[in-house]
């Protein structure tokens, strides 16, 4: 098909030439000769832009282009799809009806969308594919499994031979802490992701997975000593996700090979965590402002350059020397010059506390602050070009700025010192919440922020509709594709200058 295209278009390249030539050679020629060869740039300029439809016998090669490609391949195609759709690829020709059995990898998700209505109906159905599919699996996902289904049951699945080499395994319960089966251990040596929850890790299990990547832990009962083995076992682990820890009261991290890490907890446990030794961590994400822990220890991290959700719900935040309470700085010995992005959650804001914050990274392209604006707060001040703040001066490129109340003064002098005194700031989002924004209230704001006082001439300030978000739904913690995983959608422009 390339070389028939590249011939299509050396043939038009050829043509245009020959025009050309004939334009040359005849000068201003006729009329007629002249009519003659627009018309014939016309259908080259046609051919060009509107593109020959194919021929019926065309248009049947190219549907079953697809169908020519190998088995193995359209397998692994298979194996992406949705349980149901790839099981319905049976049904699209002869040269498909084998390859869902065959040559695609199980992938099965076991959830409402599987088996609608009872729930008997919906285990069935898992018996029936497990024993119909030899394998070998790339993904099962049991997710939302009500009882009275038997630990037994599970058991034998996981047992089934389809699930041989299985890479993706999440278990899930609702409304019952079911213990992990002990079956869990035969994927020991082949899981790369894995998901648990509201799930009892008994005290005499704890699963080796040493090529295991991804590990997401939602609402699990755990003891500490047996949570530090599974982690200390997991020597490939690159992204840890931890939700709801029972059971657990200080949490110790220390890997070679982990890059990302988010955690969220309820108000009683987990208080306290620290980051022992991680060579490779670049992200730790808090994902609740207002539950712990309460202490937060960054003891070794050398690469880290994504931190947030910081929030007064932090008593204690040290990294290295520097010391934070309260987001209020006690000591800023440490400047960790490999932070990028920061989020945080103050109050007011503090417009102190926060450029205290910017002094401790002073190479930070990026500021995330979500905002509580108080009556007695006062965030009026000069800045010292005698004392200057390095990432304001160099690096910072972008502020969002997200529950602004543009009637409140002290929110309004927050987002206009980053306008004034951020030089090299690219761009500015403030997500406004309150309803008051029509035109005249749009054209006051203008005026009150001092757009056009701005430090940096090229920023783009812009004003938002501005929503409550929950902010665990939005962060994109596993994936690395992504730089920015606070990168949240925002609503309709107001006001852009």
């Amino acid at each position: 098909m390339e070389d028939a295209a590249g011939a299509e278009a050396a043939m038009h390249d050829s043509e245009w030439s020959r025009v050309d030539d004939q334009q040359v050679e005849s000068g201003s020629g006729s009329r007629q000769e002249q009519g003659r060869l627009d018309d014939r740039i016309g259908r080259l300029h046609d051919d060009l832009i509107i593109p020959r439809l194919p021929t019926r016998q065309e248009q049947g090669s190219l549907v079953n282009l697809i169908s020519r490609l190998p088995d193995d391949v359209l397998g692994a195609i298979i194996s992406f799809l949705p349980t149901k759709d790839g099981a319905r690829t049976q049904v699209l020709s002869r040269r498909w009806r084998p390859l869902w059995r065959s040559s695609a990898p199980l992938n099965l998700v076991a959830d409402g969308n599987l088996a609608m209505g009872v729930t008997q109906k919906r285990l069935a159905v898992i018996s029936k594919i497990l024993s119909d599919h030899p394998g070998p699996a790339r993904c099962f996902l049991l997710r939302g499994i009500f009882f009275p289904i038997s630990l037994g049951q599970i058991d034998g699945w996981l047992r089934s031979e389809s699930l041989a080499n299985l890479q993706d395994l999440e278990l899930t319960y609702t409304g019952h802490y079911g213990d992990v089966p002990p079956s869990v251990l035969l994927f020991s040596r082949t899981l790369r992701v894995a998901k648990f929850g509201t799930c009892k890790f008994p005290h005499l299990i704890v699963p080796n997975f040493p090529h295991l990547k991804m590990l997401t832990l939602y609402n699990i009962v755990i003891s500490e000593a047996s949570l530090h083995s599974l982690l200390s076992a997991c020597t490939a682990l690159e992204s840890l996700s931890l939700h709801y820890l029972i059971g657990i009261v200080c949490l110790r991290i220390s890997s070679l090979t982990l890059r990302s890490m988010d955690f969220a907890q309820g108000i009683v446990f987990f208080q306290e965590m620290i980051i022992e030794d991680a060579p490779c961590l670049e992200r730790l994400i808090r994902l609740s402002s207002d539950n712990g822990p309460t202490t937060i220890r960054v003891i070794r991290a050398p690469k880290l350059k994504i931190l947030g959700l910081l929030s007064e719900g932090i008593s204690t935040l040290s990294i290295g020397t520097t010391v934070f309470q309260k987001m209020i700085a006690v000591s800023l010995t440490t400047k960790v010059h490999t932070m990028k992005i920061l989020f945080l959650d103050s109050i007011g804001p503090n417009l102190d506390a926060v450029l205290d914050f910017l002094k401790c990274f002073p190479c930070l392209e990026k500021l995330y602050v979500i905002s509580h604006p108080q009556k007695n707060m006062d965030n009026v001040r000069n800045y010292d070009p005698l004392d200057p703040i390095e990432c304001l001066e160099l690096h910072l490129k972008k502020v969002v700025l997200k529950n602004y109340n543009g009637n409140k003064k002290p929110a309004v002098d927050f987002a206009k010192f980053f306008i004034l005194n951020a030089k090299v700031l690219e761009e500015m989002e403030i997500g406004v919440l309150n309803r008051r924004n029509n035109k005249k209230w749009l054209r006051h704001q203008r005026k009150r922020l001092k757009v056009e006082n701005r430090a940096s001439q090229n920023a783009r300030i812009e004003l938002k509709r501005d929503g409550q978000q929950i902010f665990e739904h939005h962060v994109h913690t596993h994936d690395f594709s992504m730089a920015d995983p606070f990168d949240m959608p925002c609503g309709r422009v107001l006001l852009s200058c």
